[in-house]
């Protein structure tokens, strides 16, 4: 099970390595998958929509029902009371073609049998700035990538003699890559603004983000020759935060490792990152964290106590945590993408031919 599920992961990790175009963005994306043998429960088409690593909202082949995953939907649906009837049938005109594009594929690298996977990577980002943009897309096939979208010159670029054929395709039909363009640096652009809005209003409404006190404590993660220490920061909200480790008051980089930004049920997120250090040394290390949650810049150090105070979310902690967080599953980074084609105007699915 584990060996056939693989390959859907792999287009996660290209969305992963993408060029972030600043320093910090907001991102909407939608991941798209399709397998050619739905055996031993699995779904044979799964459709998942990401806001900034958090998924909001979930179709499949068995339910055929765009289903919403984040409270903040419900606001989505009673001001627009056809979004999920009008999106469901956009993942099942998706789903159909999928499985033609599956099998089209098939045919043309001439494999009769076995497993196989389709997949997508569409979206956008934007950074908090408000003036720079980007917007992506990307087609795999068995866990390789098989196109991508070339905004500026708004042209597919194939990666193998096959994809050549697909290419050539789209490319002939002008039209087609223009509607593109236009959904992923415009219409993408304009939902995500949306959505952060149903977001934004949501955790003002409910005060989720406001935790009542941070946590400090320290496992004993030490040796005569070094120690192991974890920052982590956890329950804070917007997303947007800037941690370091600094020594004597300096940021150090040296033994030091950085988690993802990863989102929590609630909307907030959660953060990490550790350093390896001399135990002599311990006290001239700090946790610099940053953050428009905090009234001012916070300095944990390495005391070996556990306090509570009022800063609100931050939470300190060492020792083996850091064997969980360096080895995140791919799994988990296959709930937090998003993707596919979910906005209206976007000019529909295209077959493979």
């Amino acid at each position: 099970m584990a060996l056939r599920s693989a390959p859907l992961g792999l287009l996660v990790l290209l969305a992963v390595a993408l060029r972030e175009s600043c320093a910090s963005s907001h991102s909407l994306k939608y991941f798209l998958t399709a397998i050619s043998d739905p055996s031993q429960g699995l779904p044979q088409f799964v459709a998942v929509g990401y806001m900034d690593g958090q998924a909001f909202v979930h179709y499949d082949s068995h339910s055929r029902r765009m289903k919403p995953r984040v409270s903040w939907m419900e606001k989505v649906e009673k001001d627009d009371p056809q979004y999920r009837d009008r999106n469901t049938r956009n993942f099942r005109g998706a789903e159909e073609q999928f499985r033609g594009n599956l099998e089209t594929l098939r045919n043309r690298y001439n494999q009769s049998e076995g497993f196989h996977t389709i997949q997508m990577l569409s979206g956008c980002e934007l950074c908090t700035d408000g003036k720079t943009k980007e917007g992506f897309e990307m087609h795999g096939y068995d866990g390789r990538t098989f196109l991508t979208f070339d905004t500026e010159t708004r042209t597919w670029v194939a990666l193998d003699l096959q994809a050549q054929i697909t290419k050539r395709k789209w490319d002939a039909d002008q039209g087609f890559n223009q509607r593109k363009k236009a959904y992923l640096e415009e219409i993408c652009i304009e939902w995500l603004g949306k959505y952060l809005s149903y977001e934004k209003e949501m955790l003002q409404r409910t005060g989720e983000h406001l935790d009542p006190g941070w946590t400090f404590l320290l496992d004993g993660r030490i040796s005569l020759t070094h120690s192991t220490h974890v920052c982590r920061l956890d329950g804070f909200y917007p997303r947007e935060i800037d941690a370091s480790w600094r020594r004597d008051g300096e940021v150090w980089l040296e033994e030091t490792f950085h988690g993802f930004l990863v989102p929590n049920a609630d909307g907030t997120y959660h953060y990490w990152l550790s350093i390896r250090i001399d135990p002599k040394e311990r006290g001239r290390y700090r946790c610099h964290v940053e953050h428009d949650g905090l009234p001012e810049p916070l300095d944990l150090a390495l005391e070996g106590e556990r306090l509570q105070g009022g800063e609100g979310w931050a939470l300190w902690q060492a020792g083996r945590w850091w064997e969980w967080n360096l080895a995140p599953d791919v799994s988990r980074f296959h709930r937090r993408l998003r993707y596919g084609w979910f906005c209206p105007g976007l000019g529909g699915f295209c077959f493979l031919q």
